[in-house]
């Protein structure tokens, strides 16, 4: 992390291939750093000049008084191989390079610069932002190291994307907003740095309370998944993701040289991460306008407040267009605007106060607003209007909502309408903290872009129930099943060759019958009894429907074999060619009153397996008639897949006497998601239809495709599942035997528990401060952890048939997994059983087969058991009693 912490705050810089040709990029970069007035040295490299902008040039890179922080590459694509071996002979550790075309090139050995620029930078520990990069402005340093036309100002959101065209689209219009930025980063290509470091730099930059990205696409989708997760909880994130149509991914990947992933599973992403996605620059910067502000949010009943009906019914229209709540104003909150405005005032929301309507009235309006609790956010609208001012009206209300003792109970938004009347009034708005719009449209899209990110957030922290874990001999069977599948080339199954599989994961399915031809079809059908639905079986076509292939309702032995028949004979006239497996046959379900919904499991070159869910048919169009979540799921994951389905009207949620339930669905999507998690071997499953019966789920159809697999099992998920390989047994002093694993989210109420019996004295001792209760919120970030990046090992027992939890031990490593800090507590009542030792050994041994550096701890001088746990373990110990801290330090591997 230090290296990209330079990046943000360096010392002293180089510009190789600055000139003194205005046009060229190596002069725009020197005139930029000049003109952002940073304070450190400016070092310009050149062959042939004294001076550059004024600066003393320098012949080489080898002739530099200092090793620079970082170096700015300006020259063409062809010369950067030979400059970045110089750059790292010179031991410069961070180089920005900006041509666009290295890509375009190859090596003296047929390599691609790009690839031999990413081998030197790993030889000589080198990063690099780029190639294709615009560069960064960082103003809090004034520092302008881009080839940007445009400066940021200061302020509290950092920037970071793809498309240099973006960027300065972006400085463009904030420029005019007096929008700041704490950080403007281009990516560019991204050969090395991307937006997982960046997010994980930025989230603890004490300048920095928002970050917006621009993504084309995404390199390491486990890294990033856990950077965004991490920085969700910290800042607020917006994304804008282009690519949203088939061609538009192509045209990302051209531009950024990356795999195509289904939009759907971008956008499952951005909302499991807890972040907010917007669809096109239009939002966008609706959306930077309220990030740029800290407003409070507390729920999605909106009032709107106008000067004019007509701006206010088209604020309601995009309302509720866009699932938003209008709020009911309440008796007492009338009679009191009654007092205020005149009598043709409407009487309900929105609130138009009159075309005639002064500062006065606006604010009367507004404070009664504020003074209720009839809502929780407020629209304050102004056209254009000869008798209130717009600027004067916006100093006014800004006057009262900043004394008003209840603001930061609710969200403020305005709509100035109009160009020149009203631009002072919304600048005005802007400085004052007030996001502002200029259009009705924009001002919901803008609320209801909170709403959702808050929703999010929310979902990001939700603590799940237990749908009970897959017995793991049943797991075991599954794969032993699949490997034998493999080992005799049985590669493409349907639903009667996938029952046993089904079964271990408790899936209930119909009853299959496999026949040859049409007369056996017949007497199967007899001995099941009619009604009965006979199937083509073909790995040759993909589709059924294609050809007729499922004949429905057949109540007679001659029905059957005519419908048997009918489907061999479509075929052969069709698809001459098509391999025929024979036939199946079903007895009929009953569909009465039943759903039936469509599961598929696909492998995304990026995110890896994805589950998605709709009604489809044949022509089912995944990007836009699917609901996609990425595993591993919980209950609460599924259910909001299921509400997310239902508000997108991906699936209709029925009112019938057997309506389906939300649980038992839910509960199964947990189960096909371990079973994925289990069973590598699948790369694609294809449930159509699932047959949704009130509780009664069963799979009426099914097809999936097999293929060995060697390997972690785990790696090719963007979010690494509970790690259930670490649960072991331990036994205690007292020989009662205890169960260490990873903690999980639903240990929520248990976790509270635990706290509950520790001693105030303890518990000070591990938080070094008075902690009080704790809250959901604190609850979910010990619970719901990234095994990817920290491990929390909880020691429990079974007592009076609940699992308690008696202890737990904690690692939080940096995101380089160099260095991890760790912290231990056991439950008061219970030491001197060893709990402390066990934990402690359990968390050692993880954290040295994790690779991990150096453990680090830190406790206080009289916590003296934990003192000699750590002496026990071979940890030096640094006593500070000036400070009052103990520090305690273990070298686990090699250091690099």
């Amino acid at each position: 992390m230090s290296d990209l912490k330079t990046l943000l705050r360096p010392r002293s810089i180089a510009v190789i291939g600055a000139s003194i040709h205005q046009d060229r990029a190596g002069h725009i970069v020197m005139r930029n750093l000049l003109d952002g007035e940073f304070d450190g040295p400016i070092m310009p490299v050149h062959p042939h000049y004294h001076s550059i902008c004024g600066i003393l040039a320098y012949n080489d890179i080898e002739s530099l008084p200092i090793t620079p922080d970082f170096a700015i590459l300006c020259t063409p694509a062809r010369e950067n191989i030979k400059i970045l071996e110089q750059l790292g002979k010179k031991g410069v550790k961070l180089v920005i390079i900006l041509s666009s075309d290295m890509n375009l090139h190859c090596s003296g050995i047929g390599e691609p610069l790009p690839y031999e620029a990413a081998r030197i930078a790993s030889e000589y520990n080198m990063r690099i932002l780029g190639p294709n990069s615009l560069g960064i402005i960082l103003p809090w340093v004034n520092l302008n190291a881009s080839f940007s036309p445009i400066n940021a100002n200061k302020g509290n959101i950092a920037f970071i994307s793809q498309s240099a065209a973006v960027c300065t689209t972006i400085l463009d219009w904030a420029k005019e907003k007096e929008i700041g930025f704490s950080a403007f980063v281009s990516l560019g290509d991204g050969i090395d740095i991307d937006f997982s470091e960046l997010l994980d730099t930025l989230c603890t930059d004490s300048k920095t309370d928002a970050i917006l990205l621009y993504i084309d696409s995404i390199k390491d989708a486990r890294r990033f998944m856990s950077a965004a997760r991490a920085a969700a909880r910290n800042r607020r994130i917006l994304v804008v993701k282009s690519g949203c149509s088939i061609a538009g991914s192509k045209a990302a990947q051209l531009h950024t040289n990356r795999e195509i992933s289904l939009d759907a599973v971008y956008d499952s992403a951005i909302r499991r991460a807890g972040m907010l996605r917007v669809s096109n620059t239009h939002e966008l910067f609706a959306a930077v306008e309220t990030l740029a502000h800290p407003i409070p949010f507390r729920g999605h009943r909106l009032a709107i407040v106008t000067n004019g009906g007509g701006p206010a019914i088209m604020a309601v229209d995009s309302l509720m267009q866009q699932g938003g709540k209008l709020a009911q104003l309440t008796k007492p909150l009338i009679e009191t605007l009654n007092q205020k405005l005149p009598q043709n005032w409407s009487h309900s929301n929105p609130i138009d106060i009159g075309g005639d309507a002064n500062e006065q009235r606006y604010c009367d309006t507004v404070n009664a607003l504020l003074d209720s609790d009839d809502c929780d956010a407020i629209l304050i609208m102004h056209s254009p209007s000869a008798i209130s001012n717009a600027s004067r009206t916006a100093s006014k209300l800004i006057e009262l909502i900043k004394n008003h003792k209840r603001k930061s109970k609710f969200t403020i938004l305005t709509n100035w309408s109009g160009e020149t009347s009203s631009k002072e009034a919304r600048l005005s708005f802007t400085q004052a903290g007030i996001p502002t719009y200029r259009t009705p449209e924009s001002s919901v899209s803008a609320f209801l872009h909170l709403v959702e990110y808050h929703r999010n957030q929310k979902l990001l922290i939700e603590t799940p129930v237990s749908s009970g874990h897959i017995n793991k001999h049943d797991a075991q069977m599954a794969r032993e099943w699949l490997d034998d599948c493999v080992s005799h080339d049985l590669v493409e199954l349907d639903t009667h060759e996938t029952q046993a599989l089904y079964s271990c994961y408790g899936f209930k399915t119909l009853d299959t019958w496999i026949t040859e031809e049409p007369v056996e079809t017949g007497y199967i059908s007899e001995s099941i009894g009619y009604p009965v639905a006979v199937k083509l079986r073909s790995p040759d076509i993909a589709h059924k429907s294609d050809v007729q292939g499922v004949m429905l309702n057949l109540n007679t032995k001659e029905e059957v074999i005519s419908a048997a028949q009918s489907i061999i004979d479509r075929v052969s006239l069709s698809y001459p060619a098509a391999r025929i497996s024979g036939l199946s046959v079903q007895k009929m379900a009953q569909r009465a009153g039943s759903q039936e919904l469509r599961i598929k499991v696909c492998q995304d070159p990026v995110f890896g397996p994805v589950i998605l869910l709709g009604e489809g048919g044949s022509e089912w169009d995944l990007n836009n008639n699917a609901a996609v979540a990425l595993p591993p799921l919980n209950m609460a994951l599924a259910e909001n897949l299921i509400k997310y389905a239902i508000k997108e009207n991906i699936i209709q949620n029925r009112n019938s006497p057997t309506k389906m339930s939300l649980f038992d669905l839910s509960a199964f999507l947990v189960r096909l998601s371990q079973m994925i998690l289990d069973c590598p071997e699948i790369v694609e499953l294809d449930i159509h239809p699932l047959l949704i019966s009130g509780m009664d789920l069963t799979i009426i159809d099914s097809s999936m495709k097999v293929q060995h697999f060697t390997g972690d099992i785990h790696k090719r998920l963007a979010i690494r599942p509970y790690p259930n390989e670490l649960e072991e047994f331990a036994h205690l002093k007292d020989n009662s035997t205890v169960l260490l694993r990873p903690i999980l989210p639903e240990d929520e109420p248990k976790h509270a528990d635990f706290i509950s019996q520790v001693s105030h004295e303890d518990l000070y001792k591990r938080f070094f401060s008075d902690v009080g209760e704790f809250n959901h919120e604190a609850l979910a970030n010990f619970t719901q952890i990234d095994y990817d990046r920290e491990m929390a090992f909880v020691a429990t027992k079974q007592i009076e048939g609940e699992e308690v939890i008696l202890a737990v031990a904690r690692a939080l490593s940096d995101p380089n997994n160099n260095n991890t800090e760790f912290a231990v507590l056991v439950r008061s009542d219970l030491k001197g059983l060893g709990l402390g030792k066990i934990l402690m050994d359990k968390i050692i041994r993880y954290c040295r087969e994790q690779g991990i550096k150096v453990m680090t701890g830190m406790t206080m001088p009289s916590n003296q058991g934990m003192i000699g746990l750590a002496k026990h373990f071979g940890f030096n110990i640094d006593v500070q009693m000036a400070d009052g801290i103990v520090e305690m330090y273990l070298q686990l591997n090699e250091l690099a």
